[in-house]
């Protein structure tokens, strides 16, 4: 499962940024405890409508827009999730505003391996914004796998597509590496810039976070880790050519539901699919993806027809929903 929880701040103003300062007890959004601890019971109560409309808890959650650990560790402790097994994964990030993404996975399924934070960059510079998260696991009770060697696994700091092309050994076309982790697959978390300053002006971002993610998942293909599930806030739609880049390493498997008129968001009216799925072809003939309509995310569309999600706020006014975006689930088989 992959969602974009919108500004998950806790209610501290405990940093520099100005987000921060916003959403906390005493800033302009009157961010208060009350209000925190209902997103985080709204949130928990996502997971279990999903385990009554699926038969099953998600084993993992991707999610964007969360401040720091301290949010995860109050979602998992002080909620009804707190009964359950899910362990977190979370890295701060250069973002300006002050959001990372991060990942939840159930402990009792699964054994994170190794997990780095992978920044993006542009003329050497690290990028003021969201790390592509990288977490390698293998199902919980299976022979004790070591964690890949640094050394193979992909550069957090460094890499393009070109200079990845330089290394000996890269996977083939087929996306698929050798065998020498079988018994592994990663999951890459997403929130590639937004369209802020517009569409055109920000296009070159967008393309270095593509290009970044491609370049880890050639680089999971040469270690032999060929099941890949990458996911989130893709911030465009999937009829930009950018995203044929990942191609033939990562297909989509959203396109479907784009075609169909399918949506994450709402905006001036009509759905737009900006959250993606894509998972690598040992995955492709097993995967299914569906956008999570929740009945409890959702409100009636005054302004428009249907229904769109129910935000946290509208404007400076507190509406007490979760996001803007509604959670996207892959179904596939773990491997064995």
């Amino acid at each position: 499962m992959f969602w974009n929880v919108e500004n998950f701040f806790d209610w501290r103003n405990d940093s520099t940024t100005v987000s921060d300062v916003e959403f906390s007890a005493a800033g302009e959004r009157h961010w208060t405890w009350k209000r925190f601890q209902a997103k985080a019971n709204a949130f928990a109560k996502a997971l279990f409508w999903v385990e009554a409309e699926t038969g099953r808890l998600p084993d993992i959650i991707g999610l964007e827009e969360v401040e720091n650990a301290f949010v995860l560790r109050q979602v998992l402790q002080k909620t009804a999730l707190r009964k359950l097994d899910y362990k977190y994964v979370h890295y701060d990030s250069p973002d300006r505003r002050g959001i990372d993404v991060a990942l939840l996975y159930r402990s009792s399924r699964l054994e994170l391996l190794d997990s780095k934070p992978c920044h993006l960059f542009s003329a050497d510079t690290v990028m003021a914004t969201r790390d592509i998260l990288l977490c390698v696991f293998q199902q919980a009770g299976t022979p004790v796998m070591p964690a890949p060697p640094s050394s193979v696994m992909p550069d957090p700091d460094r890499a393009s597509i070109a200079t990845f092309q330089e290394i000996p050994g890269q996977a083939g076309n087929d996306g698929r590496g050798g065998s020498g982790n079988d018994g592994a697959f990663a999951v890459l978390v997403n929130h590639h810039p937004s369209k802020y300053g517009g569409a055109a002006e920000s296009e070159p971002r967008r393309r270095i976070a593509v290009e970044r993610l491609r370049f880890l998942a050639d680089s999971l293909a040469a270690i032999g880790i060929d099941r890949i599930v990458a996911g989130g806030d893709f911030n465009d739609t999937p009829d930009n050519p950018v995203f044929w880049l990942l191609e033939p390493v990562l297909r989509p498997m959203h396109m479907d539901l784009f075609r169909r008129g399918l949506g994450t968001i709402k905006f001036d009216g009509k759905w737009d699919l900006i959250d993606h799925i894509y998972v690598s072809p040992a995955l492709t003939p097993l995967s299914r993806m569906r956008i999570l309509r929740i009945p409890f995310l959702l409100t009636r569309d005054t302004v428009h027809s249907g229904e769109k999600p129910l935000r946290t706020y509208t404007g400076p006014r507190h509406t007490g929903g979760v996001s803007d975006h509604l959670p996207v689930l892959l179904e596939v088989p773990l491997p064995p």
